[in-house]
């Protein structure tokens, strides 16, 4: 999967010259807590909610509600923002680009077609669209978990047992819990009664667990 599989392309992006006090309404209108900043086209830097909040009246309590009116409508997110944004390409691969933000501990990634902002991809990006179907965390349907079933003749034995029942298949994939010591196959069914598919498995001679989806 790359980048361009899950990325937004409706960016919403402010100029460096934007006050602080237009940024967070900005924010908060398309409910969003980073916004590029974009000057004819390039890429200036990023203001994030975070960022924002350091300049709120908690962080000022020396000022007077007037000065702090005052300094939230005239500071710009060109005076607060980062202004080395971490970049990603459309072509990425998502391995690659979590790794970035990881290495970079940031929540959002902004990608880049040469010079021109194209998308952005943010932490809920990579949850809600990889992690989520991988987990079937929404998805109709039970899941089976094979103890210690990571060999390739292992796991097509549990596979030909489950096409034998003609029970569906959403997804599946193997763990590896180095600290827990568990190597596990797991299987997501498109049914709910998974009671069939564990009784056929474990004669095999595996242990099986059931698990809500």
């Amino acid at each position: 999967m790359l980048v361009s599989d899950v990325m937004k392309t409706n960016v919403v992006s402010v100029p460096s010259n934007t006050s602080l006090a237009e940024a967070r309404r900005i924010m908060k209108a398309h409910n969003i807590r980073r916004l590029p900043v974009i000057d004819r086209g390039k890429l200036m830097g990023v203001v994030t909610e975070a960022r924002l909040d350091r300049m709120g009246p908690s962080q000022m309590t020396t000022f007077s509600f007037h000065e702090l009116a005052y300094m939230v409508n005239t500071i710009m997110v060109k005076d607060i923002m980062a202004r080395e944004p971490v970049t990603v390409t459309p072509d990425m691969t998502v391995e690659e680009a979590i790794a970035l933000a990881q290495s970079k501990k940031v929540g959002s990634l902004i990608v880049m077609e040469g010079d021109r902002v194209v998308g952005i991809c943010t932490t809920n990006d990579f949850f809600y669209k990889i992690l989520n179907p991988l987990l079937g965390i929404g998805i109709p349907g039970s899941r089976v978990v094979v103890i210690n079933c990571f060999k390739g003749p292992d796991i097509e034995k549990v596979v030909s047992a489950i096409n034998k029942l003609g029970v569906g298949i959403t997804n599946l994939f193997t763990t590896e819990f180095s600290e827990a010591k568990k190597h596990d196959f797991i299987v997501h069914l498109d049914t709910d009664n998974a009671a069939p598919v564990s009784d056929a498995v474990q004669k095999l001679g595996f242990r099986v667990i059931i698990r809500k989806r």
